[in-house]
């Protein structure tokens, strides 16, 4: 399936920031799943270019004159396999992603809600049953948390959305001695619940990554297009940036994911 996509995020400030630093992780690479067929990055300036330490495709902005807006597009056809089952991905040792960030640290509630399914065995099933889990426990709600929001804040508060999900996921799976990840990128869905950059968990097993869409019941592959990996949010955001001065300021995004024949409609 070719999935066609386009992503674009204005910010717009209060007053002219007099300079900022973007790190851009919106570059999809060729994966065991996934073939770049085309893609076009726009932004204000030239940015150099680079691989962060996950392996992720990254591009650096640097703007050093004053500027109350910034407009980021990328867009482009990516090739899916729609009959892969999991990934072989051997750029960074699995082992590494069973370290807890201050996003993942586990709770008791958390363990709790883990080892109802990870203390006696590991298999896909059982975490299969663990997303189910969380996300009985915390319906996807848009608005409801902040990208500041923790994985036991959010399982507490008993809602989030797949930024969350995908934190509480690791946590318990990482508690239990599987390697889990954080994956950012984009879904093709025919319904528009999440039309934005979409997050979701990956797990280690038997050498294989596996896709645990928590928000989303989704446990393959086949609908997903990775922009990158981390231990969390922090590691993977398609969007990060530091600046001085601005004020206020105000982030609109678009998004549109389309299957090839929808978009020949």
């Amino acid at each position: 399936m070719n999935i066609h996509i386009s992503h674009e995020t204005r910010y717009a400030y209060q007053t002219p920031t007099k300079r900022s630093i973007q790190l851009l992780r919106v570059t999809p690479q060729n994966l065991g799943h996934q073939r770049v067929l085309s893609w076009k990055l726009v932004v204000p300036c030239l940015g150099s270019e680079l691989f962060d330490g996950f392996g992720n495709y990254c591009t650096l902005l640097s703007m050093h004159e004053p500027h109350q807006q910034l407009q980021i597009q990328a867009s482009g056809e990516v090739e899916i396999d729609e009959t892969a089952e999991y990934l072989h991905d051997e750029r960074i040792p699995a082992d590494l992603f069973l370290r807890h960030t201050d996003f993942t640290r586990s709770s008791e509630a958390i363990r709790d809600l883990a080892a109802k399914h990870l203390s006696r065995k590991i298999n896909q099933d059982n975490l299969i049953a663990y997303s189910a889990d969380i996300l009985e426990h915390m319906p996807y709600t848009s608005g409801s948390t902040q990208v500041s929001t923790t994985a036991a804040e959010s399982l507490q508060l008993g809602k989030g959305v797949c930024q969350d999900h995908a934190h509480v996921f690791l946590a318990g799976a990482r508690t239990f001695g599987v390697p889990a990840r954080y994956v950012s990128g984009y879904l093709y869905t025919e319904s528009d619940q999440h039309l934005a950059s979409h997050a979701w968990a990956e797990a280690c097993l038997n050498g294989y990554w596996h896709v645990f869409d928590v928000s989303n019941q989704l446990f393959t592959p086949s609908h997903h297009v990775q922009l990158a990996i981390g231990l969390d949010y922090n590691d993977a955001a398609p969007i990060r940036g530091v600046r001085v001065g601005g004020g206020h300021e105000r982030m609109d995004y678009r998004v549109q994911v389309l299957s090839g024949q929808q978009q020949q409609q």
